[in-house]
């Protein structure tokens, strides 16, 4: 599968910090229809060290059977900062991205979309060099404000931010369990990130794509 290369990788935070800016003008967000999906994918990446290891795991949709995994552990090329995730984990997810024969029709990232500080989370970044659909979805709160859901699954309350924009949900995919942090990242509006979220959950807190690739991604 291919991808658009818009910058380097190995910048400083301060570059990095512009690049977000830029990435975030790109962003467009519009619904999604359930009906056009076919293939959905996991993204998931694990550091140990000085390694990383990414892993896309495609899923059939809705039936969310495994359809082509692929990984790839390559030497970690930025180091952690807060709010540059993307830069961290965007070179070994690319990798993958290149390995894909199948083409998903919207990528679910285990980080944040468009609930950033900079609006240029690791879903959205890489949803638009992959030209795809792409959401976010974390298990920590990252940026904005909101108030905690109602218990049932499929509750959900926005996050919000400064200027009191609407940029995500905070989401309950499982009755009485902590809720998860959904952001659309590209090519994707916040209630067809939640549906699509909400439907990967059948059984558990995490979505199944995710859930998924996060096995892939272990390092041991």
């Amino acid at each position: 599968m291919k991808y658009q290369n818009l910058h380097r990788w190995d910048v400083s935070p301060k570059e990095a910090i512009r690049i977000q800016a830029d990435i975030a003008g790109r962003i467009a967000l519009k619904p999604l229809r359930t009906k056009d999906i076919k293939h959905i994918a996991g993204v998931d990446v694990s550091v140990k060290g000085t390694m990383s290891k990414a892993a896309i795991v495609v899923l059939s949709y809705p039936g969310l059977e495994p359809v082509e995994t692929v990984s790839f552990t390559m030497k970690t090329v930025f180091p952690y900062v807060p709010g540059l995730l993307s830069f961290r984990e965007g070179p070994v997810i690319l990798e993958c991205v290149k390995r894909l024969k199948t083409e998903p029709d919207v990528f679910v990232f285990d980080g944040q979309g468009l609930a950033h500080p900079r609006k240029a989370g690791l879903a959205s970044h890489l949803g638009i060099m992959i030209g795809k659909p792409s959401i976010g979805s974390a298990k920590s709160h990252l940026y904005g404000s909101y108030r905690i859901p109602g218990g049932k699954k499929g509750d959900f309350s926005a996050i919000k931010d400064e200027e009191g924009k609407m940029i995500g949900a905070v989401l309950r995919t499982r009755d009485n369990t902590k809720p998860v942090f959904v952001s659309p990242g590209h090519l994707m509006d916040i209630a067809s990130a939640v549906k699509i979220i909400i439907s990967c959950c059948p059984k558990y807190k995490i979505p199944e794509p995710i859930r998924a690739a996060h096995r892939a991604a272990s390092l041991v």
